[in-house]
């Protein structure tokens, strides 16, 4: 699988199962779905959903899926797999697969994920998904797993730390901003006097670097303290080869 995020959530693993498992909880911590809707099926079979992003506010791709999962193993691990695809040309997402991982620990559960798919737009989307679309979809997976992981561990609602995001984002902004707008104001009082102009220079690139390098709040999701790759090399479950296409 390309892509791989973990996370480490100190909580039980049946709040975490629900929380991914339900549409509706699924839909208000993950960034790559708007809506997730289950497709009436009979007993026994994989569960179909249909599945919609809104990539910008007048534009929004859809698509559809299959899933199965696996609660009861005897190592107490838990697994869920999934394919997709989305009929949409202007969906650059084709299809893909990808599966959950819910490892039980002494203090918690690790939670991961690794998914694959195939973009569509020939070569163009070939280079755009490698430089701009997988590592955004990497990036968005590891907040939201975050996310979640504030949710489960300190109660702490989707909604509520997307606020709190979004507060810490605007902090950052606003701090270098600041920045910038004080040293042209040196520039513009003494635009020949270059100690000065150098000490703006240097204050605006130092506060830039504490704004873009410093910590996140406790309480704000953060894509850097997920995992990106494996510990191990890493196989996906044999419970996604049950699973027939999108």
């Amino acid at each position: 699988m390309r892509l791989y995020v973990e996370t480490h959530i100190r909580a039980d693993i049946e709040t975490i199962w629900e929380r991914t498992q339900v549409p509706a909880h699924h839909e208000r911590w993950d960034l790559r779905f708007t809506e997730i809707d289950y497709l009436p099926r009979a007993p026994g079979e994989p569960q179909r959903f249909r599945y919609a992003t809104r990539v910008l506010p007048f534009l929004t791709v859809a698509g559809t899926g299959i899933s199965a999962g696996e609660r009861h193993r005897s190592s107490g691990e838990r697994v869920s797999a999934l394919r997709f695809a989305s009929p949409q040309r202007l969906s650059l997402l084709a299809e893909g697969s990808g599966y959950w991982r819910y490892v039980p620990t002494a203090d918690g559960v690790r939670f991961l994920t690794g998914y694959d798919y195939r973009p569509r737009w020939g070569r163009f989307g070939a280079v755009a998904d490698r430089t701009v679309f997988r590592p955004l979809m990497g990036w968005a997976t590891a907040w939201s797993f975050d996310r979640l992981r504030l949710w489960c561990e300190r109660g702490i609602s989707p909604g509520r730390s997307l606020g709190y995001a979004i507060a810490d984002l605007t902090a950052r902004v606003l701090a270098v901003a600041t920045a910038v707008v004080c040293t042209a104001m040196v520039w513009a009082v003494h635009p020949s006097y270059v100690p000065a102009m150098s000490a703006a220079a240097y204050l605006t690139l130092a506060l830039a670097a504490v704004a873009l390098l410093a910590p996140p709040s406790p309480r704000t999701p953060a894509a850097r303290r997920c995992r990106r790759t494996p510990p191990a090399p890493t196989a996906a479950p044999a419970l996604l080869t049950t699973l027939e296409h999108a």
